[in-house]
């Protein structure tokens, strides 16, 4: 896999939208193996930290697929946009479409990822998007969890 923050993102929703597009992008955060391949250092022992808080039986404070906003992923068609690109630090957004589901909110159907450098390789460092137009951060969620 290329290591530039576009290459890794069209990878991903390139996988989430094969066949019906309904795997969804949860395979970049199922094991500890694909978040070390995917997630930042600070992100992964923030969301180990929030984990190791989350009540035995309680689902975790991300009970959704932030690659597609959603419990029932739908991706049809994707497109990543490169916002912001420093030599350490980036931001892209990826639009997509589904093959079911049409969102009434626009800014439901994007997703930004903020990536780090870590020695040689680019990390998501937060997902952000929205439900109801009402904003989200993987990184919050986290980090909220730990005040419960």
């Amino acid at each position: 896999m290329a290591n530039d923050p576009v290459a890794i993102l069209t990878a991903i929703y390139t996988r989430a939208a094969r066949g019906k597009g309904d795997e969804g992008g949860g395979f970049i955060i199922d094991s500890k193996a694909a978040k070390a391949k995917f997630l930042s250092k600070a992100l992964i022992a923030l969301w180990a930290k929030a984990d190791a808080h989350t009540p035995k039986g309680d689902v975790g404070p991300v009970d959704f697929d932030p690659v597609t906003n959603s419990q029932d992923p739908d991706v049809a068609s994707f497109k990543v946009t490169q916002e912001k690109m420093e030599a350490d630090r980036a931001t892209l957004a990826v639009s997509f479409t589904g093959h079911r589901t049409e969102r009434k909110n626009q800014a439901d159907q994007i997703i930004r990822y903020d990536f780090v450098r870590e020695g040689d390789k680019w990390k998501i460092d937060d997902i952000k998007g929205a439900v109801d137009g009402q904003p989200w951060s993987v990184r919050a969620m986290l980090a909220a969890s730990l005040k419960s």
